[in-house]
């Protein structure tokens, strides 16, 4: 499914050159639940957006689905970004104006979706989260928890078969950390490709796999 190859991606800081990526390599297969830890710094959020499609490396191969990415063009990668990939991140990310409900509804309406068939997903994203009963609220009335599975929700209501979630709990108590690590275990065993960006061994540890970042570099922990 993900095949990064001598992966590099570097930023010019006035007359330095840094690497975020130095020449990583990764695989990922379908089903995988695969963990990514590192302090600040170290990588992470820029191998998610290389991951993501949301960015490209300065140098190495990408292969998604054994195509490289450069083979895609930009209106093909809109749409793997928002029908192959879901995406949660550590701040939640939901439009203050809005209702949970029509934050799960969003992915939708830009994949122009039935009105009909758009309700009916959302209804059953948002009860997968355990979050049916607050659908209608607005994310200033919900809690920190809350609005993670209402982000999990809108990640997973276009039915991707990848998930990247980018510190999910880093915001969130340890309570609320094991309930939304228990959607995405439920998420995994329902067969979808779980890439998790942490900075907490803990949290790493639930993974069935975890690559340690550091420096821009890949290494597998355990192997």
């Amino acid at each position: 499914m993900i095949d990064l190859k001598d992966i590099s991606r570097i930023y010019q800081v006035g007359s330095e050159r840094v690497y975020a990526l130095n020449k990583a390599n990764l695989h990922i297969d379908d089903g995988e639940f695969v963990s990514i830890i590192g302090p600040s710094g170290s990588g992470k959020s820029t191998l998610m957006n290389i991951i993501g499609c949301l960015d490209t490396a300065d140098s190495g191969t990408y292969l998604l689905d054994g195509i490289p990415i450069e083979d895609y063009t930009e209106n093909e990668l809109a749409k793997i970004r928002n029908r192959k990939i879901g995406f949660v991140f550590q701040s939640f990310n939901l439009i203050s104006k809005l209702t949970a409900e029509e934050n799960v509804e969003l992915p939708l309406i830009y994949q122009k979706v039935p009105r009909a068939e758009r309700k009916e997903r959302v209804e059953k994203a948002l009860a997968r989260v355990d979050l049916q009963k607050r659908a209608k609220h607005l994310p200033t009335e919900l809690s920190g928890g809350q609005q993670q599975r209402v982000a999990i929700a809108r990640a997973i209501v276009t039915r991707p078969s990848l998930i990247l979630a980018d510190e999910p709990t880093g915001n969130l108590d340890s309570k609320t950390t094991v309930e939304i690590m228990d959607i995405f275990h439920e998420l995994h065993d329902a067969g979808n490709t779980i890439v998790l960006i942490t900075h907490d061994d803990d949290v790493a540890r639930q993974a069935s796999r975890i690559v340690r970042i550091k420096d821009g570099q890949l290494t597998e922990v355990g192997a």
